[in-house]
């Protein structure tokens, strides 16, 4: 997508806040029962050594981000995959999680796993295009009975 740039990014700082509030309320809006769950991300998780947590850019503006984070030297997760609903659709979503990768090798792990929410069944499908698949409940995710957890290898 021209004018497209998707950049390592600060966790901590407001324009990654904004985005990840905004994630936050669509969660929040698509899940509203009790007990359902936002996963955190700590910003030690996306430091330099561990992980990254990148934001897409359209035409200068702030449309989206996702970040990876190390869990062992094998294996990293995928979090916090967020596109605006005005904009997706276009490639955006694919081109944060194509970075996330690059990010993860340059990380030494050969495994990628997620977890995304059943009802968020254009999230499911964009990770079945790009090669991931279902898995058993790992992790923080075990007792989330709405979570549905995937993983590719690389």
């Amino acid at each position: 997508m021209i004018g497209l740039e998707v950049t390592r990014a600060d966790v901590t700082s407001a324009l990654a806040l904004g985005l990840i509030t905004e994630l936050n309320a669509e969660l929040t809006a698509t899940y509203p029962e009790p007990g359902a769950t936002h996963f955190r991300l700590d910003p030690a998780d996306v430091s330099e050594s561990s992980g990254a947590f990148l934001v897409a850019f359209l035409a200068g503006e702030p449309v989206g981000c996702g970040a990876v984070r190390c869990l062992d030297a094998e294996t990293a997760e995928i979090k916090r995959m967020y596109v605006r609903a005005s904009l997706r659709g276009r490639g955006i979503a694919r081109r944060i999680l194509d970075e996330l990768e690059s990010q993860a090798r340059r990380l030494g792990v050969r495994r990628l796993v997620l977890e995304t929410g059943d009802r968020q069944q254009h999230a499911l499908a964009l990770y079945a295009r790009a090669g991931f698949a279902r898995i058993a409940p790992f992790g923080e995710y075990v007792d989330s009975p709405l979570s549905v957890c995937m993983e590719k290898q690389l």
